[in-house]
């Protein structure tokens, strides 16, 4: 999934029409030092059942669970991260998946376990193209 333009326009236009397959890809969060550790990836999609660190605003560096993600307003609520309205009722507040961290990741499906593991193997492929790349580099230096 790869935007071609660079155009801010056609950017907001990418976003407004993403296909739901697309945009569930679209709502991923970084990992935490930990999980990038364990892992070797940088970020992963989000999912109910992930607990999350708030990054930025009012609810800045609370942790919960994610208890529901709206897919087509980009928007992922969180437990435990309330206000009031003014009619006295309490709401959820919407996070935006940039502002929150992944502590844990909710590992009771296979087909997420199955992604993991595929994102983790790419990653690795990518190092090793890399290494070579760097080596045929060392090694042309070498022979001028």
């Amino acid at each position: 999934m790869k935007i071609k333009s660079i155009q801010p326009r056609k950017q907001r236009k990418f976003l407004y029409n993403a296909p739901l397959h697309l945009r569930r890809k679209i709502v991923a969060a970084h990992m935490s030092k930990d999980l990038k550790q364990r892992f070797n990836i940088r970020s992963f999609p989000l999912r109910k059942g992930d607990e999350v660190e708030v990054m930025k605003g009012k609810f800045r560096k609370k942790r919960g669970k994610v208890t529901r993600i709206d897919y087509k307003y980009y928007q992922v609520f969180v437990e435990g991260m309330t206000r009031k309205r003014t009619a006295g009722t309490e709401v959820q507040v919407p996070f935006h998946a940039s502002n929150l961290r992944i502590i844990n990741l909710e590992m009771g499906d296979k087909m997420r376990v199955k992604s993991l593991e595929r994102k983790i193997k790419a990653k690795e492929g990518k190092e090793v193209k890399q290494e070579m790349k760097q080596g045929m580099k060392q090694e042309a230096k070498k022979e001028k």
